[in-house]
């Protein structure tokens, strides 16, 4: 249950984050109007109290991680909404930095014994 709330929450986050910033992008970039703006600062606040909820309590550990799930999901945001056509390089990254962050959320706890 624990791997599958990380998850969940780093989508979570991830929408909100990237969805947040698309949304001010869209505000000031595109002359989209202060509501877009609006809505996007609620979604980066909404953001910022979704990662809290991770359970591990190391707030470097957790957000270094959500670094990979949001390199991933920035892209994956730019092909849905954005059209965009990422490359073989695109992918690569993407891949590398899940990786990464599957390996920093998901190691196993080592203690040390002092003897």
């Amino acid at each position: 249950m624990t791997t599958g709330r990380i998850i969940v929450l780093f989508v979570l986050a991830a929408i909100a984050e990237i969805g947040g910033a698309w949304l001010i992008w869209q505000a000031v970039r595109e002359n989209r109007g202060w509501l877009f703006a609006l809505l996007g600062i609620v979604a980066l606040g909404a953001y910022g109290f979704i990662a809290a909820l991770q359970p591990d309590a190391n707030f470097g550990r957790v957000l270094a991680a959500y670094g990979g799930v949001f390199v991933a999901g920035s892209l994956a945001w730019g092909i849905v909404v954005d059209k965009f056509q990422p490359t073989l390089w695109d992918y690569v990254g993407s891949a590398v930095a899940l990786l990464g962050a599957a390996i920093i959320i998901f190691a196993p706890v080592v203690t040390t014994s002092s003897e």
